[in-house]
């Protein structure tokens, strides 16, 4: 029987010695790292989704969370001057679990409600819902912050979620748990992560947030706009035939109380556009 149990841990034991003699070289930079990483995936000490973690483990100290946060006209809010029925439509319509609630002007943060502490209000009347009673404190930090330090803080404090501003107060964005994991092992779908998801999902009073592909004749319903006979059939391509060329992220185009602008697109498409009510006028 002893026999048999030294056999059985003699591979094993080859493999811490392979490794420690395999780290024992010191690098100096991260690029020294990841020629290392190469080199132990040659010599079959790790796969390549291990060395692909590993990598982008080492480059999180150089990500900011600017880079990753979703940005200001993508985040989902609740307002403490809503009404309890619009805030509970949303939440129910976003099916978000996790929400940042903003005070009477844009870049107040008062806090964050999770979904989950209104299941102790589900058999109650709407009206009895008071946002105030269910906010939560929510973590605030730089768009200069690095990923791996709120990944750390995150843990420590077992929060999911931060809201993200630049040096002058506003917010940016905001960043997640999840945000920060993807960085390391791809993207992470959750059960609300789907294809049928709406098209077309109003985030704040005046927001909306629109899959390019929304058909050009839903916008218009939704938003008593007639554009005749438009060479467009859907909302990218009215940007398209707006703008004569393939829209970059963050470019804008104005409809006399709306503005709409890019959000998100590749090299090849147009993914989502923010929609934006103008109030002021």
């Amino acid at each position: 029987m002893t026999n048999t149990d030294n056999s059985q841990d003699q591979p094993l034991s080859n493999l811490l010695t392979k490794l420690k003699r395999f780290f024992t070289i010191k690098p100096s930079s991260l690029d020294d790292v990841s020629m290392l990483l190469k080199d132990a995936l040659v010599k079959r000490l790790i796969d390549k989704e291990a060395q692909l973690i590993a990598e982008r483990a080492i480059r999180l100290g150089d990500t900011t969370v600017k880079e990753i946060m979703i940005p200001r006209v993508e985040m989902v809010t609740l307002t403490s001057e809503e009404e309890s029925s619009t805030l509970i439509t949303r939440i129910i319509e976003s099916g978000h679990s996790r929400y940042p609630v903003l005070g009477a002007t844009k870049n107040e943060v008062r806090g964050i409600l999770l979904a989950k502490d209104l299941l102790t209000i589900i058999d109650k009347e709407l009206e009895n819902f008071q946002l105030h009673n269910f906010i939560r404190d929510i973590k605030i930090v730089p768009e200069t912050k690095k990923a791996d330090s709120l990944l750390e803080e995150f843990k420590k404090d077992r929060s999911h979620m931060a809201v993200v501003i630049d040096e002058y107060g506003t917010i940016s964005g905001l960043v997640t748990i999840e945000d920060i994991l993807e960085e390391l092992v791809g993207e992470i779908e959750d059960e609300h992560d789907s294809e049928d998801l709406d098209d077309l999902i109003q985030v704040s009073e005046y927001e909306y947030i629109a899959d390019a592909t929304l058909e050009l004749s839903v916008f218009e319903e939704k938003f008593e706009k007639d554009f005749g006979d438009i060479d467009a059939e859907t909302l990218a391509g009215l940007f398209i035939n707006k703008l004569g060329l393939l829209p970059k992220v963050g470019d804008k185009i104005d409809l006399d109380n709306m503005i709409l602008s890019i959000t998100a697109a590749d090299k090849r498409k147009v993914k989502k556009i923010g929609i934006t009510i103008k109030t002021n006028i």
